[in-house]
């Protein structure tokens, strides 16, 4: 009897809405509805996603143009949902479903929704079809927006309360397309390590490939990464107040890699002299030769142990796709043959303002009360952490000033921290619940707790601070330690 009635509840779906099933026969503008499964506790099978709570699984395909095919999915849970809607993003050339955040949506009570961005896998030829390149850059995740929220309303019999983006890498991207374009989609976006300068990060990825194969012996080896990092700590780490293992301030960093190089024989401890060559420019922007503007800036003091991204034995596979397929459409393109004084102009014209979330236009999200929190690791090695520093400038430049601009927009830069995560400091945070304190309960987030773990354990907690602002230390008590330090 007890089985009889969870099937009869399931079978319901949400609250004076429409049953789960039925929403196969949901008629939406350029939309096919390809599934709407009623899935019971734990029955969900795919990967990043196990023991889920029970949910409504609603697939679709969009099509607003003929040469669209977006995936799309939505997932609404059957009890607890906590009336808000959560978009997630995912990453690189976004041809994936991101499960695992999808997953986290879900455990929150959200009513979440994914998208492919309307191509399969990473760069390909699908890039060279305008519409596709389009629905990748913005129109997919706005596309995704709108029907989920009709399709949330039509299982709940309510639209959502309050409506978040969040995503990291890729997905921060999106998040600032989103602000930007469809300023009244959202009413909080979390825009994490976001990739706002694709084509310059792109660039630069394959500048930094160049310059490590110049010529023999250029090439730095991953064992010798250690090596650069500890001497860089040993010039910077202080700087910040608090010798602590990280580079806490990179931009007031001056380290010289000659500064460690080989007096003797080769050795993972020292750079020979071409390695030092090689090693300047992974510091330094990449600068258009045309026209003098700064392609994209470097990477940050601090991010050495994660330089494989960019040097390892093959160029940045995200970097070298776009420029096979988006620019030169030739899959055997050899990144050897880019010339930086006149391709350029090139991929500024094919990319064509479609990919790069490089407007600072957000006066419309911030007249809609739109909250943006945007974060980014100082250690990232994949996206450099000044284009969020640099973005960040030319919005208040634009906007006239820091106050008129944080009330509704503040960048979090976080010592430390790799890519979206990982590193070696505090990348433990929850963005999402800020976001909802100063959405919802208008508490603007003058810092944000963060920790970090280590085997499991919890070994340090910091405040993440709103920039320029840094966390810094008051003078005694324990540097690992929260309550020891202040945001100024």
């Amino acid at each position: 009897m007890h089985i009889a009635v969870a099937v009869l509840l399931l079978s319901l779906g949400g609250l004076d809405g429409r049953p789960c099933e039925s929403l196969a026969s949901l008629k939406l503008p350029d939309t096919t509805i390809t599934g709407a499964q009623l899935l019971p506790p734990g029955s969900l099978t795919q990967p990043q996603a196990r023991d889920l709570p029970g949910l409504c699984r609603v697939t679709a395909t969009l099509r607003p143009t003929k040469e669209s095919e977006i995936k799309v999915e939505v997932w609404l849970p059957l009890s607890g949902w906590n009336g808000k809607f959560q978009a997630v993003g995912n990453g690189g050339w976004n041809g994936t479903m991101p499960y695992g955040a999808l997953d986290s949506a879900l455990r929150r009570g959200y009513a979440a929704a994914a998208t492919d961005t309307g191509h399969q896998g990473g760069g390909g030829p699908w890039m060279q079809n305008r519409e596709k390149l389009i629905d990748f850059g913005y129109r997919g995740v706005h596309e995704m927006t709108v029907k989920a929220k009709a399709i949330v309303d039509a299982f709940y019999g309510t639209a959502p309360r309050f409506s978040y983006f969040t995503g990291c890498s890729g997905g921060g991207r999106q998040a600032l397309m989103e602000a930007q374009r469809y300023p009244d989609d959202f009413d909080g976006i979390v825009a994490g390590s976001p990739s706002l300068n694709a084509t310059g990060r792109a660039a630069f990825s394959m500048w930094v490939a160049q310059n490590l194969r110049k010529g023999p012996g250029s090439y730095i080896p991953a064992a010798k990464y250690p090596a650069i990092h500890k001497a860089v700590l040993d010039a910077c780490d202080a700087i910040d107040g608090v010798t602590d293992g990280i580079v806490g301030n990179p931009v007031a960093c001056t380290f010289d890699p000659i500064a460690i190089e080989c007096k003797g024989p080769d050795s993972d401890s020292c750079l020979t002299a071409p390695q030092v060559a090689a090693a300047r420019p992974m510091y330094q922007p990449l600068i258009d030769a045309q026209t003098g503007e700064k392609i994209a800036p470097g990477l940050s003091y601090g991010s050495e142990l994660g330089w494989a991204t960019f040097g390892g034995q093959q160029p940045f596979g995200i970097g070298a796709e776009m420029f096979r397929y988006l620019v030169f459409n030739d899959p055997d393109w050899d990144y050897r043959t880019l010339n930086f004084d006149s391709h350029m102009a090139l991929v500024r014209k094919v990319e064509a303002g479609l990919i790069d979330a490089s407007s600072q236009n957000l006066e419309g999200f911030f007249a809609s009360g739109g909250r943006l929190i945007q974060y980014h690791g100082w250690a990232d090695p994949q996206i450099q952490p000044l284009s969020s520093v640099e973005y960040y400038e030319r919005v208040l430049k634009r906007m006239d000033g820091t106050q008129k601009v944080g009330d509704n927009y503040r960048l979090f830069m976080v010592p430390g921290m790799a890519h979206c995560g990982g590193g070696e400091g505090t990348s433990g945070f929850d963005m999402l619940s800020a976001l909802e304190r100063w959405v919802e309960q208008r508490q603007a987030p003058d810092s944000i707790p963060a920790s970090r773990i280590v085997n499991g354990r919890v070994d340090r907690t910091r405040p993440l601070c709103p920039y320029p602002q840094q966390a810094m230390y008051k003078g005694s008590g324990d540097i690992n330690d929260a309550a020891n330090f202040v945001c100024r």
